[in-house]
């Protein structure tokens, strides 16, 4: 019988049958694009510790169907699916999800690092080919340190033993200790979401600028172009995104940025549309196969080059 709350469990908006057509056929003819980061939630589920009825734009269901209409408008073949709860229990849901929806290639997952079991939890996971990484909400933790503390070590092993990627959410204090693991786990694959959350609001480059400059001579480390307009001010304009993403562009190159849109978080800053065709406009200075592979090649070879789903659904 299915778990309560999983994927097949309940047809809610967004989790019906129509979640299940792939993007049309016309996006397969084009170099694979894949959207490195998005969500999906049941609220009914109760273990988004964040989530609260205020958040009027975000405080509904949203699942495959939901998503499906954007994949087919931008000719975009694939997803990576993330965590949004501290739950394995809603790792499980996603996977269930990721099961029937052919455009999902992988999940991100969570588990908590610190858990004496951990490594044996992220084991028992990584059995299901379409777990690609996990990322524990770093944002959310008190303490600054928590990322460097020794309860880690087993569970970032686990991590390289699986061939999973660490998605790391952190702000940019966090980008000091993040060098830490990445030195002490040369083998560990480190996504930094969003950008690390840079300080666009306040049109503050400092001290995040000099920060993912180092972290970015790490060739274990890579970074999503995601996030970015929910750090902005309301009513954002590329020019105030342009310094932050052309330094992203200058220290990680366009070989090591993978594009997301986070969504439907992005929709508390305008929306799946307008990130798009920001991201069009702030690319454009790349030749084709650069912008290729950020909307998309860097993400099948980060995520999908020993686990998930093939290249092609």
């Amino acid at each position: 019988m299915p778990r309560k709350g999983s994927y097949v469990d309940r047809a809610g908006p967004g989790f019906g049958e129509a979640a299940l057509r792939v993007p049309p056929a016309r996006a397969m003819e084009l170099p694979v694009q894949i959207d490195s980061h998005q969500h999906f939630w049941q609220i009914d589920r109760g273990d988004y510790h964040w989530m609260s009825p205020g958040l009027t734009e975000l405080y509904r269901d949203f699942g495959p169907s939901n998503l499906q209409p954007f994949l087919a408008r931008y000719g975009i073949a694939q997803t990576i699916l993330v965590q949004a709860a501290q739950t394995v229990d809603e790792t499980r849901f996603l996977l269930d999800i990721a099961r029937r929806a052919p455009f999902v290639a992988g999940v991100v997952g969570w588990v908590d690092f610190a858990d004496a079991h951990g490594a044996r939890i992220i084991a028992d996971l990584a059995e299901d080919e379409l777990l690609v990484g996990l990322r524990p909400m770093v944002q959310d933790i008190p303490d600054d340190d928590w990322l460097v503390g020794s309860r880690l070590a087993p569970a970032f092993r686990a991590l390289v033993n699986h061939d999973l990627v660490f998605d790391a959410l952190v702000f940019p204090r966090h980008l000091s200790r993040l060098l830490v693991v990445a030195d002490r786990h040369p083998d560990l694959i480190i996504v930094i979401d969003h950008g690390a959350k840079p300080p666009i609001r306040e049109h503050r480059l400092d001290p995040w600028r000099a920060d993912m400059a180092a972290v970015a001579a790490r060739s274990n480390i890579v970074s999503k172009l995601s996030g970015l307009v929910t750090e902005a001010e309301p009513g954002w304009t590329i020019e105030d995104l342009r310094p932050f993403v052309d330094h992203l562009l200058k220290v990680f190159g366009p070989g090591r940025l993978l594009w997301g849109s986070d969504w439907p978080v992005v929709n508390l800053a305008g929306g799946y549309e307008s990130w798009r065709e920001a991201t069009e406009v702030l690319l454009a200075p790349l030749t084709p196969a650069e912008r290729e592979a950020v909307l998309g090649g860097n993400a099948k070879r980060v995520y999908l080059s020993r686990r998930g789903r093939s290249s092609s659904p």
